[in-house]
C-alpha cells in the first residue's frame, strides 16, 4: 500500500465523520449536495465510473479516479471500498490539492 497523503487524509477524515463510502451513501451524499468531492477507486467497474461520472457532472462535484478498494478501505479502516464521498470542504480541498500535486 502506498503511504501517501490523500490516503492519511482520508484516515482522518474518516475519524472526523465526514466520509461516506460505498455505492449508496455515496449516491445519496451526492444527490443530496453533501458531497464535496467524490472518489472512485481506479479498480472499480467500468460501469461504475460511469455512474458516477454522469452523476458528479450533473450535481457539479468534483470526481476522482484514485487507488484501488483496497487502499481506499484500508484508509478507512475498513474492508474493500470502491467509492466514497467527502462531506466536509476543508478536507475535500486538502485531497484535492494532494491528488492534484501527485499527478504532476
Amino acid at each position: 500500500m502506498k503511504n501517501d497523503k490523500v490516503l492519511s487524509l482520508l484516515g482522518l477524515a474518516t475519524k472526523a465523520g465526514k466520509v461516506l463510502s460505498g455505492e449508496f451513501s455515496t449516491e445519496k451524499a451526492v444527490k443530496t449536495g453533501k458531497a464535496a468531492i467524490v472518489i472512485v477507486s481506479e479498480q472499480a467497474s467500468e460501469n461504475t465510473k460511469k455512474k458516477f461520472s454522469n452523476m458528479c457532472l450533473y450535481y457539479q462535484v468534483p470526481i476522482y479516479f484514485y487507488g484501488n478498494k483496497e487502499e481506499l478501505g484500508a484508509a478507512m479502516g475498513k474492508e474493500f471500498r470502491a467509492s466514497l464521498a467527502v462531506t466536509d470542504d476543508n478536507f475535500a480541498k486538502a485531497i484535492t490539492k494532494q491528488i492534484e500535486t501527485s499527478r504532476q
